[in-house]
């Protein structure tokens, strides 16, 4: 938040790949989006913005008749579970089928548990080694499997989707700003 005031106060873009924000925080950052150009995303990886853009279409044509559940890995230093990319693709799921995450989500499968509801979300979490992020969305029907995955083998991925929106902030003078705007994935 130190670095949105500082933007703020210089008038310069901000590019932010931060994920764990409360609501709270995230009104402060739409409200600077008011003054200054922000693009706020939870990855900067050009290939997981268009995981998420393909998991909005299949979605749109899959949910009435699949199950499905978001699978993701990372190191074993990462803290947050699920990840800011998990919970991304979960909010896509939910927007595409009318769904509520909030609602939705089921987290946690461990014990005696009821039979899977036709709404879940499912979320799994994997942490070890030196996994840089690997996110897959699978679509599980009766005989048959779709499963949309992203794995990144390098941190530079990242910068290169940062230095793209840092690029397009370049022509802003102020607003709110996702990748799938620096991608024009918005079609």
């Amino acid at each position: 938040m130190k670095y949105l005031d500082f933007c703020e106060k210089n008038n310069l873009g901000y590019v932010l790949g931060t994920t764990g924000f409360s609501d709270n925080e995230k009104k402060l950052i739409a409200h600077a989006a008011k003054k200054i150009p922000i693009c706020f995303a939870p990855n900067m990886s050009i290939g997981v913005n268009v995981l998420i853009s393909l998991v909005e279409k299949a979605t749109q044509s899959l949910h009435d008749d699949f199950d499905i559940e978001i699978m993701e890995s990372h190191h074993k230093h990462k803290v947050d579970s699920p990840s800011g990319t998990a919970i991304r693709l979960g909010e896509e799921v939910a927007k595409a089928s009318n769904r509520n995450l909030n609602e939705n989500a089921v987290f946690s499968r461990e014990g005696i548990q009821k039979e899977r509801q036709k709404k879940d979300i499912g979320f799994s979490v994997v942490r070890g080694g030196d996994i840089v992020g690997d996110h897959t969305v699978l679509y599980a029907g009766d005989g048959e499997r779709i499963e949309l995955t992203h794995k990144a083998s390098s941190r530079t991925t990242f910068s290169k989707g940062a230095i793209k929106a840092a690029k397009f902030l370049n022509n802003q003078t102020q607003g709110l700003f996702d990748m799938f705007d620096v991608l024009d994935l918005k079609k």
